[in-house]
């Protein structure tokens, strides 16, 4: 025993002989929504975090996961953990816009690069002193409000009601949505509200379908989104459903089930990447994301959310080599600047959803090769003709 204790300490003063290559550590945090109302889309996150390389180039990365409940103060105080104690370089996340928005001042305050795993564009707009801090995997919602419209136009919709949960994804939602409805001439004749943790949307629906629009919009995310769809067909509403691309996960059809056959929705290109054609140059990364991920998790189990958080950590390894250059080790206020410079001129990145080319003025650098169109059949997402 006194020789395996000895051996134990010396190896451990041969770990501590290397502190310069330690403290060059890059760390990053995660924060997700693993448990609460956002929880199918944190899982898949947290499920994502086991599949990325522990090194990128020569520097190696430590993870630090955090759950913050679906929560906005616990999210606060996920960031100043990751920031005050674990003094990370950039934080991934959190799951949700409420959260997300929540964190800009911290970000700023102790010039932490944020990748945001949330959609609305107000998180990255418009661009301040604090959100140039803030970058975003996921597509602005705007971009994918771009695409519901579009469908409508297309096939003469002349009327739509809108239900959206009252935090900031759901009335952003509406916001892109009622300026696109007055440009294309469509008519909104109501709009409800709920909260994600309601049991009931039956008074909603109820009012919606007295208004008798051509379609109805529900701006939600994951399994909350169920409730008002069930409530819709469940009150006999026959016109077309839209959910927005925060139901873009295998949960949201469990749950769903029946009722939600036939839904079109707004998502990126990887939750359907098999159906993509063969020329699509976002095709193979979308495949190597969902084959790694079913790899672990199992078969149709990959969704947009955890590839978010894949995106994410594409576009740190894309960044990191440039940041490295223009000086300051990992761990150090000079390299977190350099990093988010970096993030900042990022081009012709290929993602699992898209092809980012950021800027000063656009932290998300999407266009509409990050968006389709699918329709939910026999339980499956189905790609719509472009």
């Amino acid at each position: 025993m006194q020789r395996m204790v000895t051996l134990l300490l010396g190896a451990l003063a041969l770990t501590c002989a290397g502190v310069p290559a330690a403290m060059a550590q890059l760390k990053v945090g995660v924060i997700v929504s693993a448990t609460g109302p956002a929880a199918s889309l944190g899982i898949p996150q947290q499920n994502t975090l086991a599949l990325l390389p522990r090194q990128i180039g020569q520097e190696s990365v430590s993870y630090i996961l955090l759950d913050d409940a679906s929560d906005t103060t616990t999210a606060v105080k996920d960031m100043r953990k990751l920031i005050d104690e674990d003094h990370v370089d950039l934080v991934i996340g959190p799951s949700t816009t409420p959260n997300a928005l929540a964190l800009t001042d911290i970000a700023a305050e102790s010039g932490t690069p944020v990748i945001s795993l949330a959609a609305a564009i107000s998180i990255i707009s418009p661009m301040d002193a604090k959100k140039a801090w803030i970058f975003k995997a996921p597509q602005n919602d705007a971009l994918m409000a771009g695409a519901i419209a579009g469908h409508m136009r297309a096939h003469r919709v002349k009327s739509v009601a809108f239900i959206a949960l009252t935090d900031s994804y759901g009335q952003s939602w509406v916001t892109e949505m009622t300026r696109l409805c007055k440009e294309y001439g469509i008519d909104i004749v109501a709009s409800e509200s709920y909260q994600p943790t309601d049991t009931s949307a039956t008074g909603q629906v109820l009012r919606v379908i007295a208004a008798h629009p051509e379609a109805v919009l529900i701006a939600s995310r994951g399994t909350p989104a169920v409730m008002p769809h069930k409530a819709l067909k469940e009150q006999g509403y026959g016109g077309t459903i839209y959910q927005t691309h925060g139901v873009a996960n295998n949960d949201f059809l469990r749950v769903g089930g029946k009722d939600v056959e036939g839904a079109i929705v707004p998502v990126g290109p990887v939750l359907v990447a098999s159906q993509l054609a063969d020329n699509n140059p976002i095709k193979p990364v979308a495949l190597g994301y969902t084959r790694a991920y079913e790899a672990a998790n199992g078969p149709m189990t990959t969704t947009t959310f955890g590839a978010h958080l894949w995106d994410a950590d594409l576009l740190l390894q894309k960044a990191l080599p440039e940041a490295l250059k223009a000086g300051g080790p990992p761990g150090t206020a000079q390299f977190r600047k350099s990093l988010r410079d970096a993030l900042e001129n990022v081009h012709d990145l290929i993602i699992s959803q898209g092809i980012m080319n950021m800027s000063k003025t656009d932290h998300n650098g999407m266009d509409e090769r990050a968006r389709v169109l699918v329709t939910i059949s026999q339980g499956h997402w189905l790609l719509l003709p472009q």
